[in-house]
């Protein structure tokens, strides 16, 4: 079985300290049942290849002491060729620190997104390439899914269950490891050693920040643990926990005392209603008919673009339910023939959706520094790349303003949930580079009364395709 991972980032071969490994060399390991060798197949600054490659004896296997299941009772299998449970081990042991995130001599880099190739042969896949794809194109991956025939000379026996997997991603490699330590075992459905208590620690702490939000989140969890059921209600209560923590979380985000606070510190301004004016009117100049609102809120932008004949189709998406039923509530008073225009969707921006697809325009206002620093690479990757509508408007906060409102602490966020602020360079520097990742040109401008020294109070970023 076969792992290929495959960087252009400049210089490539810091690969080499991601891994904890030197690429001017093979790395050996010896396993109970065989022998797991990490090669560099090229190592050039413009591009660098590391390879997993795994060797496993069959005859070990059968030696070898299991839980029954695990215990492999027939010399006639697939366990030596076929990327599964074995792989995983393999990478656990082989690339601790780079699962990990932890990088000695490039811990920057570590913490970065950057462009990652990868190639998983034969990969088996109880559920074929729709499940390949259900469970990777969520986290932000590019696939390309080739299936394996059962005999290249016989076509008319059809396909094997076994594929090649290749990715293209823009991630940290450590999110990558994680992704495939936990789905290339559950595509298997077949894990070789004794799934306990210990087992569900070691799901929960690999999928932390992506497992309880996958649409595919209850399969993962009963095939990671083999389908034992005091396992997976022990595993997936424990992530509804979270996800409620999580919600209720967001929930008091939208509460109004907190609104009420971050409003108030602005309100002299009327930037709230600057901002939502602007958005629509700039969504009007474009064209645009069919619009997203991501991260709609109660639905306040969604009111003013009802004024507008020229949009006929008006999505709303959100999070947090309880902000999404407040949206109801305020749109059951419009006339039936405006609510027709109008669907409100529940989903999370960091995440791929097929129903945001085909829109001429999408709106995320104050939305971005909502979301953590290290995850804001899925946001882009969802919208702008899934989604790719024709135009997207972003807004947020500038940094720079803050000095100039007189109740705000120094160094202190205008909303307590607010992952971070910029400044107008910083947000200039953020729109160039998605713009040129994704084939967008851009234009950022000031919101609000511009001060000299300052600028305006928040900032706007339009991107067309």
């Amino acid at each position: 079985m076969f792992l290929q991972i495959t960087t252009t980032h400049r210089p490539a071969t810091d690969l080499g300290y991601l891994l904890h490994k030197n690429p001017s060399r093979a790395h050996d390991l010896e396993l109970s049942f065989g022998r797991a060798r990490i090669v560099f197949p090229e190592a050039r600054e413009e591009r660098c290849t590391a390879a997993l490659i795994l060797d496993i004896d069959g005859v070990a296997l059968i030696r070898g002491k299991g839980d029954g299941e695990g215990l492999l009772s027939h010399y006639v299998n697939d366990r030596p060729y076929a990327a599964s449970s074995f792989l995983a081990v393999a990478m656990g042991r082989t690339m601790r620190e780079a699962i990990g995130g932890r990088s000695r001599e490039r811990q920057g880099l570590a913490d970065t997104a950057i462009p990652l190739e990868t190639l998983v042969a034969p990969l088996p896949a109880r559920g074929g390439a729709g499940l390949v794809r259900r469970l990777f194109e969520p986290l932000g991956h590019e696939l390309a899914v080739e299936p394996i025939a059962l005999d290249p000379m016989r076509p008319d026996w059809g396909e094997s269950h076994y594929l090649t997997l290749r990715l293209s991603s823009n991630c940290r490699l450590a999110e990558l490891l994680t992704h495939l330590i936990v789905l290339v075992p559950v595509l298997d459905a077949h894990k070789h050693y004794f799934v306990g208590d210990d087992e569900v620690e070691k799901l929960l702490a690999r999928g932390k920040g992506w497992l309880d939000g996958h649409p595919e989140r209850d399969l993962i969890v009963t095939r990671y643990l083999k389908g034992r059921r005091p396992l997976i209600k022990q595993a997936l209560s424990r992530l509804t926990m979270e996800d409620t923590s999580e919600k209720q979380a967001e929930a008091a985000i939208d509460s109004a005392p907190r609104d009420t606070a971050e409003r108030r510190l602005e309100q002299p301004l009327r930037l709230h209603d600057v901002r939502l004016d602007r958005v629509a009117g700039e969504l009007e100049r474009l064209g645009a008919a069919r619009i997203l609102d991501l991260g709609c809120g109660e639905g306040r932008l969604i009111e003013r673009l009802l004024r507008c004949r020229q949009f006929t189709d008006i999505v709303g998406v959100e999070v947090s339910s309880v902000s999404l039923a407040r949206a109801g509530r305020r749109l059951e008073r419009l006339a039936e023939i405006d609510r027709q225009r109008i669907r409100l969707l529940q989903g999370a921006l960091i995440y791929r959706d097929a129903r945001l697809r085909g829109f001429d325009a999408a709106a995320l206002v104050e939305v971005i520094e909502h979301v953590a620093p290290d995850r804001l690479h899925h946001l882009e990757s969802a919208v702008f790349g899934d989604a790719a509508p024709r135009a997207v408007i972003v807004t947020t906060p500038n940094a720079d303003y803050n000095v100039l409102f007189p109740t705000l602490p120094a160094g202190q966020f205008r909303h307590e949930d607010h992952r971070f602020e910029w400044s107008r360079a910083e947000f200039a520097a953020w729109c160039e580079r998605v713009a040129s990742q994704y084939g967008y040109r851009v234009r950022v401008e000031p919101l609000g009364e511009v001060d000299d020294s300052h600028g305006g109070p928040s900032q706007m970023g339009v991107f067309t395709q």
